[in-house]
């Protein structure tokens, strides 16, 4: 369905409060900023800005709405024969191998990165994210297995999907806030990719097997 002349507005209101406010925290600091001030520079009201952004912590960090449902999706998108595992595996060596933004191979990384160390509200909505993701992720694997509440698997083997994810992004993340090209950090985090599979086991690797 084609986006309307309304929709494509409000998309491109949210967009723009979204880069301002970006633009002011990179500048100042996130604690710095009031959302009166953002209002101000995109030319709308503070009512505005919370019916896009219901708090300060979404205008900094929107581009992360998709990340929550990732691994899910990287699980319900796998090959025929391919473990959930497997799947998240190949997915998040795309994203190295492409140098991709998605997982923090950017210019401007450290700045970004600098902006969340000097703001405790954002430290924990990250930390939040997390667990939300973790909970998204075992209740991915749970359906695509077919299993009930009982069954420990998909924690346990969702537990280590995440750990993946999450080592993956931790090594980039020092890495590029360290000031390294990116091109440098994407082929040793590929290198990262093989010691993790490396580590993992027959379990945890042949798990949620898609049959169809």
């Amino acid at each position: 369905m084609a986006e309307g002349l309304r929709e494509r507005k409000k998309r491109q209101t949210k967009q723009r409060i979204s880069d301002l406010a970006t633009g002011l925290f990179l500048e100042r600091g996130f604690q710095s900023v009031t959302v009166a001030e953002i209002a101000e520079a995109a030319d709308v009201s503070v009512n505005t800005v919370y019916n896009y952004f219901p708090a300060k912590e979404d205008l900094f960090l929107d581009r992360m709405e998709g990340v929550t449902h990732r691994l899910a999706r990287m699980i319900r998108g796998r090959d025929a024969g391919e473990s959930a595992a497997a799947a998240v595996l190949r997915e998040i060596r795309g994203h190295v191998a492409a140098v991709s933004p998605a997982y923090g191979l950017m210019d401007g990384y450290a700045d970004f990165m600098r902006v969340i160390d000097e703001a405790p509200t954002l430290q924990a909505r990250l930390l939040a994210l997390q667990q939300e993701v973790r909970r998204v992720t075992v209740a991915a694997l749970r359906e695509e297995a077919g299993t009930g509440p009982e069954d420990p698997m998909p924690l346990l083997v969702g537990g280590q999907i995440c750990w993946i994810q999450d080592t993956v992004v931790e090594f980039i993340s020092g890495e590029m806030t360290a000031g390294r090209p990116a091109n440098e950090v994407s082929r040793e985090a590929l290198g990262l990719l093989d010691e993790i599979e490396d580590l993992l086991g027959a379990p945890v690797l042949g798990y949620a097997v898609r049959t169809g």
